[in-house]
């Protein structure tokens, strides 16, 4: 009886689930392209991620995303024989979302790396929407430093703008870059993207629907651009826990950095450090995960789901 209810709700479901067994099958005899110094170096501080859960979880998705590659390069061929034309073939872009601390710059600098390592498309880059933050000052003016991470809180013209022109094929496309020290944006200076064969775009909502236009017009987000994406999933409980255990580590460690945001913070105790990063949690990142990010979950090509351990535990993948 279970079984044949689980059956039905797959086949009237628009997604389909595997556990972590499962999906590792999925990247069986694929040989793993990495080390573990190559993965400590992409290994966010606080997630668990090892060389087993590469070779089981992410092995696979590469393989997943370079076919999806594959496939909108047999397309784009058929678009140029249709028109007659000869256009040139625009980076595949990659979103990655989740909220703070549930590991996604880890699963984008990941991929990064995999993707790269696929004959197929030797030119992998990676931009995370930070850099498209207002800067702490325009911030303060209007009003919105305590929402910071809100979608509100981002230059969403400018994001917008940059992915259209990666999409439109432009030779070369630049981005602002962000300092996580100062917690700011670093003035002057700009990241460069030349026609990669693969953008990656890591995010908290990278995955937003569009707002309304106000003069009712049609009205575009950056998730239009994307081809794929994946959306990085935990309890909420657990992301919390996450978060806090993460920033009593970094009272020890980047907050005592003369030049850190942070650096009023590396001296509290345990007990005001923790009672502090709650409080940052129940005011910013708890009500912009349930308010803004976790909503747009279901409008991901694929989900990774981690248990407690901050192993990815299943993953649902969007039907074709």
């Amino acid at each position: 009886m279970n079984g044949s209810r689980a059956g039905a709700r797959e086949a009237t479901s628009p997604f389909v689930d595997f556990d972590r067994a499962s999906w590792a099958k999925l990247g069986a005899n694929t040989p793993l392209p990495l080390t573990a110094d190559e993965l400590d170096r992409v290994r966010s501080l606080g997630d668990a991620v090892d060389l087993d859960e590469v070779r089981e979880v992410y092995l696979p998705l590469s393989r997943l995303l370079t076919l999806h590659v594959q496939e909108e390069g047999r397309l784009y061929r058929a678009y140029r024989t249709f028109l007659g034309a000869t256009p040139a073939r625009t980076p595949f872009v990659i979103g990655v979302a989740g909220s703070v601390s549930v590991g996604k710059s880890t699963t984008a600098r990941l991929m990064r790396l995999l993707l790269g390592r696929w004959p197929q498309h030797p030119r992998v880059e990676l931009v995370t929407t930070d850099g498209f933050l207002h800067s702490n000052a325009e911030l303060e003016r209007r009003g919105l430093m305590r929402r910071k991470g809100f979608p509100e809180s981002y230059n969403r013209r400018a994001l917008l703008r940059f992915v259209t022109e990666v999409k439109a094929g432009r030779a070369e496309v630049t981005a602002p870059v962000y300092s996580h020290l100062v917690y700011d944006i670093i003035p002057d200076r700009r990241l460069v993207v030349r026609k990669p064969d693969i953008l990656l775009l890591e995010g908290l909502n990278v995955l937003q629907p569009a707002q309304p236009s106000r003069v009712g017009g049609a009205a575009l987000a950056v998730s239009d651009f994307i081809d794929f994406s994946v959306y990085v999933d935990a309890a909420t409980a657990d992301i919390r826990r996450w978060y806090v255990d993460r920033f009593l580590s970094l009272r020890e460690t980047a907050f005592r950095n003369p030049d850190s945001y942070f650096r009023r913070f590396a001296d509290l105790g345990t007990e005001a450090a923790t009672a502090r990063a709650e409080g940052i949690w129940e005011d910013i990142n708890g009500p912009n995960l349930e308010h803004n990010i976790r909503p747009t979950r279901g409008r991901a090509s694929l989900v990774l789901r981690k248990g407690p351990d901050h192993n990815v535990t299943g993953i649902r993948l969007r039907k074709v």
